[in-house]
């Protein structure tokens, strides 16, 4: 890794005010997490702030600075997908000027963007900077990633990445160069969440759903894309064969259509639990007290991966390198973009993590 003298040499204060723009969604917000750490770690007195969608701010707030733990100054929260609902009303509009006031409080010496996206790029072009300030985004698509061209204009830095990249070293990629940095990369492991955080977190899971009986596994069988799904025959048959090592099988759920598979499942699992609808805040609590969680490629199995939990990631019909988490051995990864993996191999994964 290099020293700062080259980023000193981009005329950067030693101590710069930095502005990360990753909007949505949750498993995008969570890969985007270590640049945080990576950022600390050269730059311990420099000011994080973050611009994301106020769905995704509890994702953020356990990285606030606080106590002695230097994380991120200020979540500055963006309501877009709301906003977009209510065009026409006096409110959404009082409440993106608020937005613009907030972000504009600050004059930022860099700003790392690492969606490529237009919505992205736009707030980039809202924030207040310094008359050096770097502007660093995405001069290309990634494979199976969102990308539009034009975000390019809004940069002063345009960074090209390999074309098959992990979202983690994506947002790397981009960081490493507006800071003129030699690439951080897995021989330095990404950091996700405070140890201290997340060991306590499993201590609430019983308050947060008290329905649930230790031990449970957690089946996320739910996703946006139906092509990214596992048949519901194999979560079943994944099902029984955890039930009858004595497992409570638990089948979240987000939507009512959602709600209706997981019955469907757990009519066929002894014991089985179809939980009430619980919120991305309680989920952490929930993931960290569970003795696994299996889960196709969605958020919520993401957010169990980077918390190191047992974690089963199963990839139906999406690149295993796009996400696949590589940071634990608690994490198993199976399956790949039009290759579903066997129930067989699942079973055999899964019961490698509980013994």
């Amino acid at each position: 890794m290099s020293d700062l003298s080259s980023t000193y040499s981009k005329g950067l204060p030693s101590n710069p005010k930095i502005l990360l723009v990753k909007l949505s969604s949750l498993g995008d917000v969570l890969h985007n997490l270590p640049i945080v750490w990576d950022l600390r770690a050269r730059l311990p007195h420099a000011q994080i702030d973050w611009v994301v969608e106020e769905g995704y701010v509890h994702l953020l707030e356990p990285l606030l600075s606080q106590k002695g733990f230097s994380g991120i100054d200020r979540i500055i929260p963006f309501g877009l997908r709301r906003w977009k609902k209510n065009l026409f009303k006096l409110s959404t509009w009082q409440e993106f000027f608020a937005f613009k006031k907030e972000l504009q409080e600050t004059s930022y010496d860099v700003i790392i963007e690492t969606q490529g996206l237009l919505k992205s790029a736009i707030v980039c072009s809202l924030a207040n900077k310094t008359p050096n300030s770097v502007i660093a985004g995405l001069a290309n698509a990634t494979e199976y990633s969102g990308y539009e061209s034009i975000a390019r204009s809004f940069y002063n830095q345009s960074v090209q990445v390999p074309t098959q990249c992990h979202a983690v070293d994506r947002s790397r990629w981009v960081m490493s160069s507006a800071l003129d940095w030699l690439l951080v990369d897995r021989t330095i492991a990404p950091q996700f969440y405070p140890k201290t955080y997340v060991d306590f977190l499993g201590v609430n899971s019983g308050a947060v759903l008290k329905e649930l009986k230790s031990p449970y596994v957690l089946c996320f069988h739910s996703t946006a894309r139906e092509a990214k799904r596992w048949p519901n025959e194999s979560w079943i048959a994944l099902g029984k064969e955890l039930a009858a090592r004595g497992y409570e099988v638990v089948l979240p759920w987000g939507s009512l259509a959602e709600q209706a598979v997981s019955n469907q499942i757990a009519a066929h699992i002894p014991n089985a639990l179809v939980p009430r609808a619980f919120s991305i805040e309680e989920a952490f609590s929930v993931i960290a007290g569970a003795a696994l969680t299996v889960g196709v490629d969605t958020g919520l199995t993401h957010l169990a991966a980077v918390l190191g939990k047992p974690t089963v990631e199963i990839y139906c019909d999406s690149p295993r390198w796009k996400t696949e988490g590589y940071w634990s051995n608690n994490i198993r990864n199976v399956g790949d973009i039009q290759a579903p993996p066997q129930v067989a191999e699942v079973i055999t994964a899964s019961l490698s993590l509980l013994t």
